[in-house]
């Protein structure tokens, strides 16, 4: 669904994609490529949110309050960016947390479950994990980008082939 919030309409490019059942409200911007998922919430009604180029935000993850996704993120199942910075090419895992001010650098990974907590800066190509988030190890080839290309070719697939079952 997407739908005006005090007279501001999510501006969405046309190649992007964002599911019918994916909620985007307000003052929200997707870029060519980027895809919204089942259930995944953007809620642009306190600042700005922001997908970048060929950007993922999969099922049931919510972006609020001037979240920003450069190109090339991807924001898995269940996690949270309140406010937030992720950096291009990064990744956050499931179940996973970024918080206020925190910026998450450029192909870091933000394990599974963690939490990054307020003002952290994740160093680029770092994995950081547990809760709070501490860095554990350097990524020299993170996988991150391949990532972001399987969800922009599986958004394709979706528009060309699924249609609503009544």
């Amino acid at each position: 669904m997407i739908r005006s919030f005090d007279g501001t309409a999510p501006d969405v490019h046309d190649d992007a994609y964002v599911d019918e059942a994916a909620v985007v409200v307000g003052d929200a911007g997707l870029a060519a490529g980027a895809s919204v998922w089942p259930n995944a919430t953007l809620r642009g009604d306190h600042g700005r949110i922001e997908v970048g180029r060929d950007s993922n935000v999969q099922d049931g993850a919510v972006l609020h309050e001037d979240a920003v996704l450069e190109p090339e993120v991807t924001v898995g199942h269940n996690a949270i960016v309140h406010a937030a910075t992720v950096a291009e090419g990064a990744l956050v895992g499931m179940n996973a947390v970024v918080l206020d001010d925190a910026r998450v650098g450029e192909e870091a990974v933000v394990a599974a479950g963690a939490v990054v907590t307020e003002g952290t800066q994740v160093p680029p190509r770092t994995l950081v994990a547990g809760v709070p988030a501490e860095p554990k190890t350097e990524l020299e080839d993170p996988p991150t980008r391949a990532a972001a290309a399987h969800y922009t070719a599986l958004a394709e697939r979706y528009e060309e082939t699924s249609e609503r079952v009544e």
